[in-house]
């Protein structure tokens, strides 16, 4: 998910990384040729895609920092000072100023990101 692509040497640039597509038109084509049984689970499964396909990339940047904090033991605001040390140290390859920035996205947009993960959940137990 990251690249060096600044002209700074202390600072990393941020790359979001979609496969959706490719993952999307394999499930059209296995549901093109599935059976009645299967048809449920593939038309489902291909609605989650098209709901992870059209994340905004902050999302998906905000998703990326709760996952490392949560790995990192972290439960606080994700743009407290602990919250930004945390990542920085899960990932020693972000500057500060990326940390702060990324966390900051995180905190902006974490609460949407709770609601949208139950939704998910609920979903697969209908």
């Amino acid at each position: 998910m990251f690249g060096s692509l600044g002209s700074r040497k202390d600072q990393l640039n941020v790359l979001v990384l979609r496969d959706a597509d490719v993952i999307a038109a394999s499930v059209r084509q296995a549901l093109a040729e599935a059976g009645e049984e299967e048809r449920p689970g593939l038309e489902w499964a291909a609605a989650l895609i098209e709901q992870a396909a059209a994340a905004h990339d902050d999302d998906l940047r905000a998703r990326w920092v709760h996952e490392r904090l949560a790995a990192a033991g972290y439960e606080g605001a994700p743009d407290s000072v602990a919250g930004i040390k945390a990542l920085r140290q899960a990932e020693p390859g972000l500057s500060l100023l990326t940390a702060t920035q990324l966390a900051k996205t995180a905190a902006a947009s974490g609460q949407g990101q709770d609601q949208d993960q139950d939704q998910g959940q609920d979903r697969g137990r209908d």
